[in-house]
């Protein structure tokens, strides 16, 4: 997706940052430049979607809100337990014991992103649970294989371990932090506006005229 920038800043009155509003194919989002020595930038990623059938997925929903939550999935001849989540675009979330001995990232990453249960393909990310606070992840993305980093994969994963047990939800204000192969970002599942919130460090990239 290439999102359009609007040439003009907003200020936020709330956390009294500055802040840019970007338009993308998914919906607006909002990033707020975090005054920290880390020189990070919060996004509200809005609320997760966790309707089966919206995500899109034809697995059958086995939880609240007609969502799917480690629901098996026979694929590549192995069983996986498959939570779909979309955070604008879809996600296939497996838990594994060990990314380096749980899967065959190169195979099993092609082969559940274009399963049949799921209809317009999808993004796939494999976790490990490191600590209550801490996930590792590996994600093959829909379309485009293997990357360094997925901002909505991270936010989705999150989600799932949460509503899977597989790590506590923090309070409001408290974060998880997610090891990619790029870096690290940290999610925050805020229950008072069911809204995700994703943060990290922002680095010049390029410039262009």
């Amino acid at each position: 997706l290439h999102p359009s920038i609007h040439d003009m800043s907003i200020f936020c009155v709330v956390c009294a940052a500055p802040s840019y509003n970007v338009n993308t194919l998914a919906g607006p989002i909002v990033p707020v430049m975090n005054d920290d020595a880390e020189k990070t930038i919060t996004v509200d990623m809005g609320p997760p979607i966790l309707d089966g059938p919206t995500v899109p997925t034809t697995l059958e929903p086995n939880a609240d809100d007609n969502s799917v939550v480690e629901e098996t999935l026979e694929c590549n001849g192995k069983e996986w337990k498959v939570s779909a989540v979309s955070m604008g675009n879809p996600h296939a979330i497996i838990f594994v014991d060990d990314l380096e001995k749980d899967i065959d990232f190169e195979v099993d990453g092609p082969a559940l992103e274009s399963h049949p249960a799921f209809p317009a393909k999808t993004n796939v990310e494999f976790v490990q649970v490191m600590s209550p606070t801490h996930l590792k992840m590996k994600v093959w993305e829909r379309g485009a294989g293997p990357t360094l980093a997925c901002g909505t994969g991270t936010c989705a994963l999150v989600v799932a371990a949460i509503r899977a047990n597989k790590i506590p939800r923090p309070a409001d204000g408290e974060q998880v932090r997610v090891t990619l192969p790029g870096g690290d970002l940290l999610i925050e599942w805020r229950a008072e506006n069911n809204k995700v919130y994703m943060s990290g460090p922002g680095t010049f990239s390029f410039k262009g005229q």
